[in-house]
Formats: structure tokens, sequence, C-alpha cells
């Protein structure tokens, strides 16, 4: 007798789930017996999820959470900081960000809903917001909650991701201090005019603080993603805090509806929840404004990491393949008739 896939996969099932193992373990002499009672799997299953729940949170991740919240912080006054010293513009009609007050002209805008090709950008002023990009997720009342349905999704509040993850990881964000306990959280909150007086050392120690709290900040949120589940869509940036995701029909609006924008959630990891957000980079061999010509030989960096850079700031060693530190200048067109 030939052995079927069927075969396959109920011989594979009851070597490898214990809780089906118990109901196939006659399988084998009783050929009538085709499907496990759902009936009995189903108090089973949910006492199994109930049981997972009492071991969240992780005491151990309690302090990472806090610590992440408190980088966030840093990085994010830092930020605020250093953009009153560094102008950032972005593209008007891509996600396109440069450090920098020109801009660059490389030919890499693809203009709006991406119906063009190798077009120059548009330049406009840059806010935090283009360094920093906000990822939002749904505010759960547990972790381990039913599914939002899509008539449920005004229902729910929207916040921060990295919030949202340090919140279920047992760190109370409404227990941090709402008054800076930093320096850089003090000089975030002055005047504009009074900025000015700062020094350049004043903005270096700004940079290279707000450099290691990015490092670390990043490395936090490594570390909460393995201990807690979460999702991100596959086709979109939406990120859901939780073990599984949810319905709401937000994806592919106006080009993936052929699944009437259900998301198809996957892993999600820390350049999900914290993007880098990569711009090109400016060496000092390289030209005041980048050329298309050149740009086999720029650089990429972080936003961040370039900012702090450009402040001061000596970047990690990781990113030194990245931003071509050590690689050759773009060459130079000579007119040899001339």
């Amino acid at each position: 007798m030939a052995i079927t896939l069927r075969h396959h996969c109920l011989r594979f099932l009851t070597v490898t789930s214990p809780l089906i193992q118990h109901f196939y373990s006659t399988a084998a002499t009783n050929k009538s017996t085709k499907k496990p009672d759902l009936k009995k799997l189903r108090p089973m299953i949910l006492r199994r999820i109930q049981n997972r729940s009492k071991e969240y949170p992780i005491k151990a991740m309690i302090p990472v959470a806090r610590d992440v919240l408190r980088n966030r912080d840093v990085v994010i006054n830092g930020v605020s900081v250093l953009l009153r010293a560094i102008p950032v513009v972005a593209c008007k009609f891509c996600p396109e960000v440069y450090i920098g007050e020109r801009g660059h002209a490389i030919r890499t805008c693809r203009g709006y809903k991406h119906r063009k090709k190798n077009q120059l950008h548009q330049w406009i002023g840059g806010t935090i917001n283009d360094v920093l990009p906000p990822v939002e997720a749904f505010h759960l009342n547990n972790m381990f909650q039913s599914e939002i349905k899509h008539e449920q999704r005004f229902d729910y509040e929207r916040i921060p991701a990295v919030v949202e993850l340090c919140w279920q990881a047992g760190a109370d964000p409404s227990e941090q201090n709402p008054q800076p306990d930093n320096w850089i959280g003090k000089l975030a909150e002055v005047a504009s005019d009074e900025a000015a007086s700062l020094t350049t050392e004043d903005f270096r120690s700004v940079a290279i603080e707000t450099m290691n709290a990015w490092e670390e900040y990043r490395k936090g949120v490594d570390r909460l993603l393995l201990a807690y589940p979460s999702k991100v869509c596959a086709y979109c940036s939406e990120v859901h805090i939780g073990p599984s995701g949810h319905r709401a029909r937000l994806c592919g609006v106006f080009k993936y509806e052929t699944w009437r924008g259900g998301h198809f959630w996957k892993k999600a990891g820390v350049d999900d929840v914290v993007p880098p957000k990569i711009v090109w980079h400016s060496r000092p061999q390289d030209p005041p404004e980048l050329c298309n010509e050149g740009r086999d030989f720029y650089g990429h960096a972080p936003a961040v990491v370039d900012l702090c850079s450009k402040a001061g700031a000596f970047p990690p060693k990781e990113y030194f393949t990245m931003m071509k530190i050590h690689g050759l200048p773009a060459p130079v067109a000579i007119d040899i008739t001339s």
C-alpha cells in the first residue's frame, strides 16, 4: 500500500505535538481514526493559553523595558536639540531625507505614489519625524486578549509601538518623571533663541550622548522582541505588539485590494519597531553637493547616526562599511578639450 501525504502528516503531528499525540496514539492500530476530537482539544488549548498569560510580564525584562523608555527620551530630546544647529531637509514627493542644508542632486525620487522614476528631489524643511519616523500600534488592554476586529479599530487607542512594547513588558510609561532628569532634556526645553548661545562643544556633547542612547535604545528593543511576540505586515509598515495580529483591514488601500485590505503578518524585527531611516552620508572627501554621477562612491547611514556625526560624535565601528568612511572619492570629470 502506498504511503500517502496525509499519513506522513499524521506521523509528524504524532511525534512533534504532545497534545495531538494523545489523540493519535491509537491511529497506528485503528485506521478508522482520521482526525482528533476537537471538542476535547479545545479546553486543553484554552487552558494552555491561560497558563501562558501567567508567565508575563517577565520580571527579568522589566529593567530592560525601563531602560528602553529612558533611552528613548534621551534620543528624542537629543535630536530636537541637534536640529537647532544642523538643518534637515525632506523631499516633497517621497520619503527621502538628507542631513544638510541644500540637499543632494542624486536622482532617486520616484514621485508621488511611485509614478515616476529617477527624478530630482524637491527639498523642503524637515522635522524630527523625518529623522525618527513614528511607528504606532494599537494599545491592548492585556497581552492575550482576543483579536481586534475591523469594526473595533476605533475603540482602541493608537500609541507608539515602543511604548506599547515596554508597557506589555512591565514598564509603566506614566511612572516616568514628566520633568526631564537629564541635562539633554533640559536643553530641549530651552527656547530657540537661548539655544543659539550653545557652543560647539555643547552640541558635540549632546551628539555623543544621543549616539550612545541610540545604540542602547535599539539593543534594548531587540532584547524585548526576543521575549515578547510582535508582528509586522509583509506588505506595509503596520506593527502589532502581541502574539497575533489584528483584523483591521487597513493594508493596501490603493494597491493590494485583492484580499480586502487584510494584513499578512510576520515576525517583527528591531528595524520594524525602530526604523533607522537610512540617508546618504556626506564624507569629507565628497563634494559639498552629492551628484548623481558619484552615487556608487557615496555611503549611507541611519539618520540619527549621520546627524550625530555631523555634530562631532564619532560613529560606531559597525557603521564604517555602510558609511564608506575610508572609501575613495567620486572621480571628477575633466574636460580635455579645453
